[in-house]
């Protein structure tokens, strides 16, 4: 069995530095794919409210037979929820809907900055975190300046900000903002949605190792120190984004793989999303 290696989030938490995401996975696609990478080794599940999949993520941890301290599990706030008064019942629908008593990261899933909304909504989070519903909480797609009046409400800072992140879009200063506050990165759509997989400069890397330009990119966001959540439906491919230990990258290969930065963007600007 693969030993992944953890992140200690700043509150202490570890979380596997390597998870298994399920965005746009219908429910029942859901429970065949989180049990293929329970199998197959992942012990970190990524989901979300909007994702429509909870209960099929509950249903393959149930039926795991791991015991549940053994799973990470994130879920996160969805837009409707955005207020103080608001986390808590979100939390509880997403409780219910995967079959556990708490998620180890509960995340706000977008500023969505035209109200501010989120700021209301970060101190619901604290609450529902002081009641043991969640172990840790963070945010996903919060810009630096969102992270700065998140930080001046003078309570505690997200330990995780999830953010769109691959070799065509770098996200840099987002990704350094949050290493100045202690903030894990944790990046979705890891591969670009496939679309940075054919550079001539990732396909060089690969051949070199005698690996797929998936692994490479991959591997390029844990050497890195990314949190990072592949998804796949296809369970050659769940093992597959597994099996990143066996290589190492240079530093002139994690350079070139630097160098692909462009506006890859994949999902909305999170400065202009607000639902």
């Amino acid at each position: 069995m693969t030993t992944i290696p953890t992140i200690t989030l700043h509150d202490g938490t570890a979380m596997p530095q390597l998870g298994f995401g399920v965005f746009q996975v219908p429910d029942e696609g859901a429970q065949a794919s989180v049990a293929t990478a329970l199998e197959a080794g992942y012990r970190s599940i990524d989901t979300a409210a909007i994702y429509g999949n909870e209960a099929g993520v509950g249903r393959a941890i149930a039926e795991s037979g791991l015991d549940r301290d053994d799973v990470f599990v994130t879920t996160k706030l969805w837009l409707d929820g955005l207020s103080r008064e608001g986390v808590r019942p979100a939390l509880e629908a997403s409780l219910e809907r995967l079959g556990l008593e708490r998620v180890d990261l509960y995340l706000i899933h977008w500023p969505a900055p035209a109200t501010d909304a989120y700021l209301a909504a970060w101190e619901g989070m604290e609450e529902i975190r002081e009641l043991g519903l969640a172990r840790s909480i963070g945010v996903s797609n919060f810009l630096p300046e969102h992270l700065d009046r998140v930080a001046a409400l003078g309570g505690s800072v997200p330990t995780v900000n999830q953010i769109e992140l691959h070799p065509a879009l770098r996200a840099a200063d987002i990704e350094a903002a949050n290493r100045a506050r202690g903030i894990a990165t944790e990046a979705w759509s890891p591969l670009g949605q496939g679309s940075v997989l054919g550079e001539p400069a990732i396909a060089a890397v690969a051949a070199a190792h005698g690996v797929t330009p998936a692994q490479v990119v991959l591997r390029w966001h844990l050497q890195q120190g990314r949190i990072v959540i592949p998804k796949s439906v296809t369970a050659s491919r769940i093992r597959e984004n597994l099996d990143l230990f066996g290589f190492e990258l240079t530093a002139d290969e994690l350079a070139a793989i630097d160098g692909l930065d462009r506006d890859g963007r994949t999902g909305p600007h999170p400065a202009e999303f607000n639902g």
